[in-house]
């Protein structure tokens, strides 16, 4: 494991000053999902920082066995509203965001612990109708929307594009991602602030990385495979 995550760190040194940007700019978040409390813990003491989880019953148990470590959960996965309420006492950031809905349910829940929930904005970059997350040209109208709930910290942007072998045919993806997020930033918009870009995985997270990405989402290269 420990190998494993070196090799990561790596990679994302390579690419950063490849690029001109600072390796400590970049995080990366293992996601756990499936894997077993036991691969997840020895992936900890090996020194992942933040786990990425995509359905809300396994994180549950995951969590409450491993609150003795000084860990962030992040949800990655799609996200109903009628999860909201489990997801906001559980989960220190929220990447999938992708509706109206859907933030003035987790705002309604973050407003009954007294607590402002983290998010990200999901946007179906690709326009995949097998894919989750608002649409790029609707995007910022979303944005704006959501900015008036007071127990909400918009922080940036989610994306998962289109699946290709050759991680350079997603590069476009990624630049439009971070065009979105630049032209977003300069609009100063009361309580959003657009400093994180997650995407990027196992696959092609060099590119992400190239393209302006903060936080990239690694499961195979840590855990391996999934069954």
């Amino acid at each position: 494991m420990k190998d494993r995550l070196e090799n990561i760190r790596e990679r994302i040194k390579i690419a950063a000053v490849g690029c001109g940007r600072n390796p400590e700019t970049i995080r990366f978040v293992a996601v756990s999902k499936t894997v077993s409390v036991e691969r997840v813990r020895r992936a900890i003491e090996a020194g992942v920082t933040i786990l990425g989880e995509n359905y809300i019953q396994e994180a549950q148990e995951k969590i409450r066995i491993l609150s003795s470590y000084p860990v962030s959960w992040h949800f990655i996965g799609h996200l109903q509203t009628n999860k909201a309420k489990y997801v906001v006492r559980l989960f220190d950031l929220i990447h999938s965001v992708d509706s109206l809905r859907l933030a003035q349910e987790i705002n309604k829940q973050a407003g009954k612990l007294n607590k402002v929930q983290k998010i990200l904005i999901q946007v179906n970059i690709g326009e995949e109708n097998s894919k989750s997350g608002v649409y790029l040209k609707d995007a910022e109208r979303l944005i704006r929307e959501i900015s008036h709930l007071q127990n909400l910290s918009v922080r940036g942007l989610m994306a998962v594009p289109p699946y290709y072998s050759d991680p350079e045919k997603v590069r476009t993806y990624f630049a439009a991602i971070r065009e979105l997020r630049d032209q977003i930033k300069k609009e100063n918009i009361t309580n959003i602030s657009m400093d994180e870009l997650s995407m990027g995985m196992t696959g092609d997270f060099e590119v992400a990385i190239e393209e302006g990405s903060t936080l990239i989402r690694i499961g195979t290269a840590i855990f391996g495979k999934r069954n």
